[in-house]
């Protein structure tokens, strides 16, 4: 069990994370787009993307720092144990209600107004109910266990398991002795990282940085403007 809780299924997910974009650009190109509904309300919309959209862009930024980096490296550039604790429990409390923010106001707004409402499709209904776990589950982490409770050090287990996954070398002992809401929250993670490909997260990857450096685009006319027609001068 074991085995199939921290190797199998991550590596499922990945390979279901690859193979389904790959898939999706080939055989779904015009579905992949965000679906947006902004021309249907807006006024909800303006405050809750930019909430889940800058709270989500912290907690990834978190998460890369606390699971990719190792612990030895931080303590070698002098931030020990106590101040990391301190710095991502708060970064991660206030980035965590930033997400829970915006999501519960893009969920109202899709709920409140019909013709959102509409839009919205099974998978959508799906991801976001994945999504909603997964944040519980981290916030859970987060403020529940490591701000209000006794805290958890997961760079000794979890991090090491993780990049174990990503260099081919996991090893399932080190997420024996996890506290049970970090299991569900990784379990979780990955079963919205193998969702990914099939939903309109896939927008994430068609981001418009080619705007930054494409020149300015210059109209010109189709045909040129025709010259006004001059009458000859009439001799008496």
């Amino acid at each position: 069990m074991s085995v199939a809780l921290w190797v199998v299924i991550p590596y499922i997910a990945l390979t279901v994370f690859v193979v389904g974009h790959v898939w999706r650009w080939r055989a779904d190109q015009f579905g992949w787009t965000t679906r947006t509904t902004q021309v249907l309300e807006s006024r909800l919309l303006r405050l809750g993307s930019p909430l889940f959209h800058l709270g989500v862009f912290a907690a990834i930024g978190g998460h890369v720092i606390g699971l990719l980096v190792p612990k030895s490296w931080t303590e070698a550039v002098g931030v020990d144990e106590h101040l990391y604790h301190l710095v991502s429990v708060s970064a991660g409390t206030v980035a965590g209600v930033m997400v829970v923010a915006g999501l519960a106001l893009l969920l109202a707004r899709r709920l409140a107004t019909p013709r959102v409402r509409r839009t919205t499709t099974r998978m959508d209904k799906a991801l976001f109910t994945v999504m909603a776990v997964v944040i519980a589950l981290g916030m859970a982490g987060t403020v529940g266990r490591n701000l209000l409770g006794g805290g958890y050090d997961y760079r000794d287990t979890i991090a090491v398991w993780f990049r174990g996954v990503l260099t081919f070398r996991p090893d399932p002992d080190l997420m024996a002795d996890v506290p049970l809401v970090y299991q569900l929250h990784a379990l979780v993670a990955w079963v919205f990282v193998g969702m990914w490909p099939f939903t309109r997260l896939v927008h994430v990857w068609s981001a418009p940085i080619a705007y930054l450096w494409r020149p300015y685009v210059v109209y010109r006319r189709r045909t040129a403007r025709p010259e006004p027609r001059r009458e000859p001068a009439r001799t008496p």
